[in-house]
């Protein structure tokens, strides 16, 4: 039936197009001159592309570099067109010999002059439907980089700025009332000297709130800010290309793989490593490219082809194809391949959904409802792929099954996640001792439980870093919920031992592990040094050996009583009534 309709389709004025090379020798070598410039132009086209992507523009100004190698082509090609027509219309390259097709008189002049009409429409459709999607995105990475200001704002300052560049675009004016968390004598006392007023601004609330604002010292901090990153991103391009890097040798642009990043991909790196320096060559050839490869096409990507292919049936009825017959006659094979590519679709619009909904990201830690628990490595409009955390498997899921599916996400809104200790000690110990020894663990956890860039794990109101009139590490930051940690809880009489947990909340999902094994660790040191004993799991049966043990305990009584002293209890006794 298919067949059959397309059959009956009219090809317009493409037979005339046809009918017409055949009955003209002139109008042939015309053809072929214009498919034998599109080729040479093809040709200068690719050695210009490769010339600009080895020019410092190119890593300096990636949008406007690939905008240029986008226009160039069509530029040369609509101006050979208008050559070419020019020449046509003039008689220099046809004869004004005449050319009967049917009841209608054409000359070689007006066929090969819309052969060429053809040409530059399909020229300018393909332009805009490239240029467009690099507009677009130019947009996207100038939010990304208004994203950065903010963060550059919030952290008072990225680690590579020079000569304490924050300051000099802002400066912080305290505040007209004095916090509550500060006595008065010693606020006044600290806006006397130059570091008093540091530890001011550097302060935090009980509730994890800054005091005082910032002035600009500048009209336009944004664009100053911009005037350094392009002077870092500079010499992180020059430590390339002399040599002054890693490698120790000298890095060639536009080399492939590539071993530059454009500033596009530096800005990004650098965001994805929080804001860290990015070393020259730190990373091996072709890593940016490797580490894109696999992402799916966002809707700009595939807008180029929305809108060619608009173009060409455009052309097409232009030519005087019946569009309504030929949509008719291939609706049948469309239903046939809309039912073989069901899941397919079900798979992309899934896709799509979690895309907008932001349901989870790449580099989120997830749970399945089927209990694995990994995180996102890649989404894809077909699959999505999950990675357990210890590397040890990828699990390869349908995107459609994860828009019904139950998914816990433990990365997005709160940033908080609980890290627990379960220990036992023994009878002979006083709870009430336990616990304080408890809440000093924690305390100490606190302060010393840190990663490898030195930053806190565990979420607390105020920075420790701040009582050293340091920059805070970002453990106080984000916090929209009141805690009060470490939490010591006494959870059961157990056959063997008395049951304790201790508690605190740590950055993500990840940290809780290492944040557990030095809790451990300090919570051995102290046991020690208060004689807090662990008994073994199993039955023990005493045989007047038990007097001589609590002796052995008691001698420690005073010390562990000033424990209580010195660090409380947490909130254990305290008759609040509330529930947990």
């Amino acid at each position: 039936m298919a067949e059959e309709d397309l059959s009956q389709i009219s090809a317009g004025e493409f037979e005339t197009v046809a009918q017409m090379l055949a009955s003209s020798e002139s109008l042939q070598i015309a053809f072929f001159v214009m498919i034998a410039g599109f080729i040479i132009i093809a040709l200068g086209y690719r050695k210009f592309s490769s010339w600009v992507g080895s020019k410092k523009f190119y890593y300096q100004r990636p949008h406007a570099s690939r905008f240029i190698r986008r226009a160039i082509l069509p530029v040369f090609a609509i101006v050979f067109i208008t050559v070419i027509n020019v020449h046509i219309q003039n008689g220099i390259l046809l004869g004004d010999d005449l050319t009967i097709i049917g009841d209608e008189v054409m000359s070689p002049q007006e066929i090969f002059a819309k052969i060429l009409n053809t040409f530059n429409i399909l020229v300018i459709g393909y332009t805009i439907s490239h240029l467009i999607p690099i507009s677009l995105n130019k947009r996207d990475k100038t939010e990304l980089e208004k994203n950065d200001f903010d963060e550059w704002f919030e952290m008072r300052g990225f680690v590579d700025d020079e000569n304490n560049f924050f300051h000099k675009l802002y400066t912080w004016v305290p505040p007209k009332v004095i916090p509550e968390d500060m006595e008065e004598e010693e606020f006044k006392e600290k806006l006397k000297t130059k570091e008093g007023m540091l530890e001011l601004e550097q302060f935090r609330t009980t509730k994890g709130n800054p005091i005082g604002g910032y002035e600009k010292l500048v009209d336009n901090p944004f664009g100053e800010w911009k005037k350094s990153e392009r002077s870092k991103y500079e010499k992180y391009y020059q430590n390339c290309i002399t040599g002054n890097n890693q490698s120790g040798r000298k890095l060639k642009p536009g080399a492939k793989p590539d071993e530059i990043f454009p500033i596009d991909v530096w800005r990004e790196e650098k965001r994805t490593n929080g804001f860290e320096p990015l070393i020259p060559s730190s990373r091996p050839p072709g890593y940016a490219k490797k580490k894109r490869e696999g992402i799916p096409k966002s809707a700009k990507q595939v807008l180029p082809v929305g809108i060619f292919v608009a173009t060409i049936l455009g052309v097409v009825a232009w030519w005087g194809v019946d569009l309504i017959v030929l949509a008719t006659a291939t609706g049948g094979m469309a239903i046939g391949v809309g039912l073989a590519l069901q899941e397919t679709m079900q798979n992309y619009f899934a896709y799509i959904m979690i895309r907008k909904d932001k349901i989870f990201v790449e580099g989120e830690r997830v749970k399945l409802d089927t209990g694995y628990n990994g995180y996102v490595h890649k989404i894809t409009p077909r699959v999505t792929y999950i990675r357990d955390a210890l590397n040890e498997s990828i699990a390869i899921i349908p995107t459609r099954q994860l828009v019904s599916a139950q998914v816990i996400n433990y990365t997005q809104g709160i940033k908080m996640v609980p890290a627990i200790v379960e220990v036992g000690v023994s009878y002979l110990n006083d709870p009430k001792q336990v616990s304080a020894i408890l809440v000093k663990i924690g305390k100490r956890a606190m302060n010393e439980v840190v990663d490898g860039k030195g930053r806190h794990l565990i979420r607390q109101i105020r920075c420790p870093y701040l009582k050293n009139n340091q920059p805070s590490c970002g453990c106080d930051k984000d916090i929209h919920v009141d805690i009060n940690q470490p939490i010591v809880r006494f959870n059961n009489f157990n056959d063997s031992a008395l049951d304790f947990i201790l508690l605190v909340y740590v950055r993500n999902y990840g940290a809780q592990f290492k944040t557990k094994t030095d809790m451990r660790m300090i919570m051995y040191e102290e046991f020690k040094r208060y004689d807090i004993r662990i008994p073994w799991p199993i039955r023990t049966v005493y045989q007047g050996d038990e007097k001589r043990e609590q002796e052995e305990i008691d001698k420690l009584e005073d010390k562990r009583n000033k424990a209580i002293d010195k660090y409380g209890i947490g909130d254990i006794g305290r008759g609040s009534g509330e529930e947990e």
